[in-house]
């Protein structure tokens, strides 16, 4: 909004003298009695005007109601007024502005009339308007029409510095005092994020954390404030980098980790579970004594016992799956005590960029599927489908699948099986471990293995 040196808001009405002469006194008080008569003596009104920022205008109903300020300074003559004014007569509304560069603007509108305090000072009228506002400059959300030669633009990746360019005439746009350019918007500084005084170098606050351009510290930011770990460091297996527009330790050489510690992951199954079958377990269940139903962290490294219940982990999974052709057994046993297997001669998850993505299942076998057309429906639903836990949800319905489900799998809208359900759920209940179309029952399965082995 423009800056005005001088704003005044004036109500006139013509008023023709018994020898003729027009009557326009500048008439800038009214008497505290004056509702108790007519107006009529008198034909021209200021009812504001403000100058110098003296009086403060942040007032409440009955403030505006009776006038406030010095008549002959700043002031706001008062609702009850202004209301029995406009309606004794058709009054003008002169608005009269003078900019911080000296220029003048003058407009008006010819029928101006508010209603009285039972209507809440509704503005009823105001007419055609008259005058010239191509001058006037309208200014974004916290900018400010100034003078350039004493304005300073600063922007919040550079707070210590004017930026030039900025005012390319001699009144324009600026942020407001305190305030910062953050792109195209003006922020208070503890928006604009962290500044770091050393390095200057700007960082945002909802980024979470912030590593220096040599990797040397790491700070946080709360509120505009840096808290710093200066025992930050990279792992031998890193490299400090910057990717992406982040800086920080990055792992090299095949290793994965946060930078800080970096582990090499396994090159093919038999590093992970090594035998003469060459086949890796990556789940089981066989008592219920393993919580399954837990979040994505969880199952991205892995949880239980190796030799008993157990998920190997999601990052191992969509890193062997990734490095050559593997194809998938999964052994079920049911409520019954009846075995069947399922096996399919392809496999492959994407790896956590993707959401653990089940993006190949190959060719069916085995006796896990009654229709006419076996082809392993019950884990070919979820080709193609991301995998989903209580506290991420990337599945293909419109609410998350994993809670009604209680567990964790590569969910659809919703699930055809559910190996990861809950083991202790009611007999026959959508949530316990199922495999759908098993030719005998298939809900409650009390034993699965799901495994891997080179193709």
């Amino acid at each position: 909004m423009a800056i005005w040196s001088l704003l005044r808001f004036t109500v006139i009405t013509q008023t023709v003298l018994a020898d003729g002469r027009t009557c326009i006194p500048d008439w800038t008080s009214v008497p505290d009695n004056s509702l108790a008569k007519p107006f009529s003596p008198f034909c021209r009104f200021v009812i504001q005007r403000r100058i110098d920022g003296s009086i403060d205008f942040s007032r409440d109903w009955d403030s505006y109601k009776s006038g406030f300020g010095f008549l002959a300074q700043e002031f706001w003559l008062g609702n009850d007024k202004l209301s029995y004014l406009t309606n004794q007569n058709k009054y003008q509304l002169m608005i009269e502005m003078t900019l911080s560069n000296g220029s003048f603007i003058r407009v008006s509108y010819d029928n101006f009339r508010i209603s009285d305090e039972f209507s809440n000072f509704k503005f009823v009228s105001l007419g055609q308007f008259s005058g010239r506002t191509d001058v006037i400059t309208m200014c974004p959300y916290n900018m400010v029409y100034r003078n350039c030669s004493i304005s300073c633009q600063r922007t919040c990746g550079a707070p210590e510095m004017c930026q030039a360019g900025v005012c390319n005439e001699a009144e324009a746009c600026v942020c407001s005092d305190g305030y910062f350019m953050k792109e195209s918007d003006c922020v208070p500084q503890e928006q604009c994020g962290c500044y770091d005084q050393r390095d200057k170098q700007l960082f945002q606050s909802e980024s979470g954390s912030y590593v220096n351009l040599n990797c040397s510290r790491k700070g946080v930011c709360t509120d505009g404030q840096i808290t710093w770990d200066e025992a930050y460091a990279c792992s031998p297996n890193a490299v400090c980098d910057d990717r992406d527009n982040i800086t920080q330790c990055y792992c090299t050489g095949g290793y994965r980790g946060d930078g800080e510690n970096c582990t090499r992951p396994p090159k093919d199954c038999q590093e992970i579970y090594d035998d003469e079958s060459r086949t890796t377990v990556f789940q089981r269940r066989l008592d219920g004594t393993v919580d399954f139903y837990l979040g994505w962290d969880s199952y991205k490294e892995g949880f239980g016992d190796l030799d008993h219940e157990f998920w190997l982990g999601n990052d191992k999974l969509s890193t062997l799956t990734s490095q050559k052709r593997y194809e998938i057994r999964i052994d079920m046993v049911n409520r019954d005590g009846t075995p069947y297997y399922a096996k399919f001669d392809n496999f492959r998850m994407n790896d956590e960029s993707d959401k653990y993505r089940l993006s190949q299942l190959g060719t069916y076998s085995g006796t896990a599927d009654s229709r006419s057309n076996p082809d392993g429906y019950a884990l070919r639903y979820h080709l193609n489908y991301r995998f989903t836990t209580k506290d991420n949800d990337n599945d293909g319905y419109s609410s998350n699948c994993a809670v009604p489900y209680h567990g964790a799998w590569w969910y659809h809208s919703c699930t055809y099986s559910n190996l990861n359900g809950d083991y202790h759920a009611s007999r026959g209940a959508e949530s316990s471990p199922h495999w759908d179309y098993l030719p005998g029952n298939y809900f409650n399965i009390k034993y699965t293995e799901m495994k891997l082995r080179p193709f």
